[in-house]
C-alpha cells in the first residue's frame, strides 16, 4: 500500500497594499513564473502529492486561468476562498470590515479539502528547495492524528526589506530546538545599521539579525484545523467586533505551545529566502531567481 502523500496548502488570497496589486499572480521568472510556480515545482520534487490554493473569489477566474491551468497536468489541484463572512456558527463579521481575518483563518478555509500531513506557505515567499525537502521528511514522519508540528526557521536578518517594515514571528526556542514562544511582531525596518520593532507598548526594541523567525512556512497534521477552530472561536469572543483585528498562524501556534497541546520543531535549512512585500523589491527577486536558473538549479520556464 502505497503512503499517503503530504499536501502543499499555499496562502494566495492576499491584497498585497504594500505592493500595489496582487503580487502572487505578477511575473518574476523569465517564462512568465510566478513566485508559486517555483514553491510547487519544488514540492512536487520533494514529493508532495497535492496542491490546495487558498484565493478569493473576485479573482478566482483570473487565478484559475494564470495558475491553476499550467499545473494542472502535474499536480493535483483544489482550490478554496477567503472571505470575511466565512466564520464558525454563530459569529457575523462586523458591518464595514473588509479585511481579512489573518492567516490561521485563511488556513482554516482548508479544512474540508486535507485529510493528510501538510504544510502552509505564503504564496509570494521563495523558500527554497531544501526547505521543501526538510518539511517532506518532517510530514512523512508523522500521522493525521499526531500533535507534533513543524516551522522552518530563518534568520530574520535574511528576510527584512530594505524598502519598509516587514511583520515577522519571532522565535524561541530551547536546545532540541522545539519552539517555546512565538510573538508576531509588526513594523519591523533597518534603522541606523539595526533592526528595530515596535511592540505592543508602542517602545522600538533591537533585534538580533540571526534572530529565528517564521516565514509562515508550516508543517501541521489535520489535527490542527480542530485545535485552529477552538481557538479561533475564543478569539472572535474578544476581537469579533474588531473591524482590523487579525487572526494569525503564529498566535495559534503560541496558544497550542503553552497550553502544552502541541509540540513544534524548528527544522534547520540552510534554504535560502526572499520574497517582495514592496513593487521595490521585485527586481532583485527576479535576479536572484535568474541565477538559479543560470547555475541549472531550475529550467528556464518550468511547466514545459
Amino acid at each position: 500500500m502505497n503512503k499517503i502523500k503530504p499536501s502543499l496548502l499555499i496562502m494566495a488570497a492576499g491584497m498585497g497594499s504594500r505592493y500595489g496589486g496582487l503580487k502572487q499572480l505578477d511575473h518574476f521568472g523569465p517564462s512568465g513564473e510566478t513566485i508559486m510556480d517555483y514553491s510547487i515545482y519544488d514540492a512536487l520534487r520533494a514529493g508532495f502529492g497535492k496542491v490546495v490554493f487558498i484565493i478569493r473569489e473576485s479573482f478566482a477566474e483570473e487565478f484559475e486561468q494564470l495558475i491553476i491551468k499550467k499545473i494542472k497536468p502535474f499536480i493535483q489541484v483544489e482550490w478554496v476562498f477567503q472571505e470575511t463572512d466565512k466564520l464558525p456558527q454563530g459569529f457575523l463579521c462586523p458591518e464595514g470590515r473588509t479585511k481579512p481575518w489573518g492567516t490561521a483563518h485563511a488556513a482554516l478555509m482548508a479544512k474540508d479539502s486535507i485529510q493528510e500531513p501538510f504544510a502552509v506557505i505564503n504564496g509570494d515567499d521563495f523558500y527554497g528547495s531544501t526547505a521543501f525537502q526538510t518539511m517532506a521528511g518532517f510530514l512523512n514522519g508523522i500521522t493525521a492524528t499526531d500533535t507534533l508540528y513543524a516551522l522552518i526557521g530563518y534568520p530574520l536578518g535574511a528576510t527584512v526589506s530594505s524598502f519598509g517594515s516587514v511583520s515577522r514571528g519571532i522565535c524561541e526556542h530551547d536546545t532540541q530546538n522545539l519552539l517555546t514562544k512565538i510573538t508576531e511582531r509588526t513594523n519591523i525596518r533597518y534603522e541606523e545599521g539595526e533592526i528595530i520593532f515596535t511592540d505592543e507598548h508602542g517602545q522600538s526594541q533591537v533585534v538580533a539579525a540571526n534572530t529565528p523567525v517564521s516565514m509562515n512556512f508550516w508543517g501541521f497534521s489535520p489535527a490542527w484545523f480542530k485545535q485552529t477552530e477552538n481557538i479561533f472561536i475564543e478569539f472572535l469572543k474578544d476581537h469579533g467586533n474588531s473591524l482590523s483585528s487579525e487572526f494569525y498562524i503564529p498566535f495559534v501556534v503560541d496558544q497550542l505551545i503553552q497550553q502544552k497541546t502541541a509540540t513544534v520543531e524548528v527544522l534547520k535549512t540552510q534554504a535560502k529566502w526572499f520574497g517582495v512585500t514592496y513593487k521595490e523589491d521585485k527586481p532583485q527577486v527576479k535576479q536572484q531567481l535568474q541565477m538559479l536558473i543560470d547555475t541549472g538549479h531550475y529550467p528556464p520556464e518550468l511547466w514545459r
